[in-house]
């Protein structure tokens, strides 16, 4: 099937899911412009990019955002959007759109001094856990049980003292049952999820964890696209815990990985991001599932 859509591919490097949706763009017969991260400049005041959608893969999440940025503001469709990927980059930006939107997460409280958030830690009760407001892949996540690791963690943030240490973002400690679900969002769609196992309290695949099948149910249908919807839509990945209190939507991905998804729970996920690709860059708006109906081969 040939098309004169141009799709751009935003990377760092080419990993497992590039090269898979490499070959399912190959597939569809569309123009794709291959956009290195870092080779690309960008003159602000004269818009060029010589294609018509954007899907944006990059490592680096402000060379992302910048880009998306850039793009949006010249009138350029992306997937995903700058004010997605704005909201999902910063763990706090996602936690006040999911309590805005009502859906529900594990509960937050944001300090600014040492002080202040060993208060917000008794008001939690311990454990709590302590995350950097931007970051990925599990790293520098911190199960504090006790106060004594309470002082020494916030004494170690401040003596970094780099801007994302500035403040402190501090959750209750969801008690899970040795897995967590990653489930896949694209457009007004739960495509699938996975099981994430693990022995230890973080389950992300990228810290082993083990990826198996998990049954799209309709409660997990629903709050997945409820948290898509509260940073904006998209193709997105949500991190859902099982709690004693039901589903609690824990992060929102915007550039996920699913090399590991593929296989475990048969879903083709790179024809699927294509396809809401080619129906973003066709109508210039979030796909819808009539549209992207219409751009499956």
């Amino acid at each position: 099937m040939q098309s004169n859509l141009t799709v751009g591919i935003l990377m760092s490097r080419v990993r497992v899911e590039e090269k898979l949706l490499l070959a399912e763009l190959e597939s569809r017969g569309v123009t794709i412009a291959r956009f290195d991260d870092r080779d690309l400049f960008l003159d602000i005041e004269k818009p060029s990019i010589g294609c018509d959608v954007l899907l944006e893969r990059a490592i680096n999440h402000l060379r992302a955002l910048y880009v998306l940025k850039v793009l949006n503001d010249w009138g350029v469709p992306t997937v995903n959007t700058y004010d997605v990927a704005n909201t999902c980059g910063d763990k706090l930006l996602t936690t006040t759109a999911l309590v805005r939107n009502g859906v529900p997460s594990p509960r937050t409280i944001l300090a600014f001094t040492p002080e202040s958030a060993l208060e917000a830690i008794d008001e939690l009760g311990y454990p709590v856990v302590m995350k950097p407001a931007v970051g990925s892949w599990g790293r520098l996540l911190a199960r504090i049980n006790d106060r004594d690791a309470a002082e020494a963690i916030l004494e170690h943030k401040v003596t970094l003292g780099s801007f994302h240490h500035g403040a402190f973002y501090i959750q209750e400690y969801v008690k899970k049952p040795g897995r967590d679900i990653r489930s896949f969002v694209v457009g007004d769609e739960t495509i699938c999820a996975i099981y994430r196992t693990s022995p230890h309290w973080i389950t992300n695949t990228a810290r082993g964890g083990a990826a198996s099948n998990c049954p799209v149910t309709p409660e997990i249908a629903e709050i997945s696209l409820a948290a898509a919807r509260a940073v904006g839509g998209g193709v997105v990945a949500v991190d859902l815990l099982e709690s004693e209190r039901g589903l609690l939507v824990n992060e929102v991905n915007y550039t996920m990985e699913f090399r590991n998804s593929i296989d475990t729970t048969g879903v083709n996920i790179p024809a699927r991001i294509v396809d809401y690709v080619i129906s973003v860059g066709k109508n210039g708006l979030p796909a819808s599932s009539d549209t992207l109906a219409a751009v499956t081969p």
